[in-house]
């Protein structure tokens, strides 16, 4: 992505609720400090693959005159909550200051559209950087390098970040897969003939053949806004795919903990969230995020099925991996 050489001053960092660290000013920080703004959802696996860099970036360059901001802005309505955002937090191990961005006031101010999405911001207050999506981060960390070396130019940095996965290793190849797949009627997309009904309990029939990319409902099945949500234990949702690593945000019944049965082929692998009960693999859904069903050696082709095992589970899009070692 490019370094700017136009001047494009930096928005303030206004109208979120913050839930650690801040307020953060980019303004009150000219002359002494860059900020890395970060725009994220903790559901969102491109922007779970990057923390680990931001986080890095973090600790490595925060004493030098690094400050970053995390901007939360939610895909999904549940992610607006606090509590939800904070768990992820300290999951993934974040130090910096976040903000709740619910009303997208920060994003529109940056014209942001992306998860994630990164601006760099020099200590004039000038957006200097910015990149979208993974990878990168080589590219992003000297970036920074730079900003704090006009900040004070007797620093002492060290190289670099090595890869932290081997995916992110030179010579990592990615491959086309299946596209992100959305579950509810405003952006579904599903492959029973019927079509769907939204927003009320409905009997929905398998045809028993399934086309790549499009998710299949069995059993009874609410279609609401952003999820399908399981009117009873039993129904399903399959679907066929190309990727190495598949996903699902997944959301409990409200105070509840919902469990899921998957059902994979044979030339598959068990992601890390599913866990073997009984001689079934089983998901535990304890609260709102995303779910590793499948985790591969390569990019291959592959179906799976998912069975609710109690009534009020709700599954509100797959996400796919395609970068692999070579």
């Amino acid at each position: 992505m490019p370094n700017l050489s136009e001047t494009i001053y930096a928005p303030e960092l206004e109208g979120g609720t913050w839930i650690q660290g801040g307020p953060v000013s980019i303004k009150a920080l000219r002359g002494k400090a860059i900020v890395l703004v970060d725009f994220w959802d903790y559901t969102c696996v491109n922007c779970i693959r990057t923390l680990p860099y931001v986080e890095g970036w973090n600790r490595r360059y925060a004493r030098d005159g690094l400050v970053i901001v995390g901007v939360h802005a939610p895909e999904f309505s549940f992610a607006r909550e606090g509590s939800h955002v904070k768990t992820a937090a300290h999951e993934f191990g974040l130090d910096y200051p976040i903000v709740l961005d619910n009303e997208y006031a920060i994003w529109r101010s940056y014209s942001n559209r992306f998860w994630p999405a990164k601006y760099l911001v020099d200590s004039q207050g000038r957006i200097r950087y910015y990149h979208f999506g993974e990878g990168g981060y080589q590219e992003t960390e000297v970036a920074i390098q730079n900003a704090l070396r006009e900040l004070n130019p007797d620093l002492r940095l060290p190289p670099p970040m090595d890869p932290v996965r081997e995916s992110d290793q030179p010579g990592a190849v990615c491959y086309r897969v299946t596209p992100e797949l959305y579950l509810g009627h405003a952006r579904g997309q599903f492959g029973n003939p019927a079509g769907v009904v939204r927003d009320r309990p409905h009997d929905y029939a398998d045809p028993g053949r399934h086309a790549e990319g499009l998710s299949y409902l069995g059993g009874r099945w609410r279609v609401e806004q952003e999820s399908v949500r399981a009117e009873a234990p039993g129904a399903t949702i399959a679907l066929r795919f190309t990727s190495k690593d598949v996903n699902l945000v997944m959301a409990p019944p409200a105070g509840a903990i919902a469990q899921v049965e998957i059902s994979i082929g044979a030339d598959q692998k068990l992601g890390d969230d599913v866990k073997t009960a009984t001689g079934r693999p089983i998901v535990t859904v304890d609260r709102p995020r995303m779910y590793n069903l499948i985790a591969n050696d390569s990019v291959i082709p592959g179906a799976l099925e998912l069975k609710a095992l109690e009534a009020g589970v709700a599954a509100y899009a797959f996400t796919f991996v395609s970068c692999v070692v070579s």
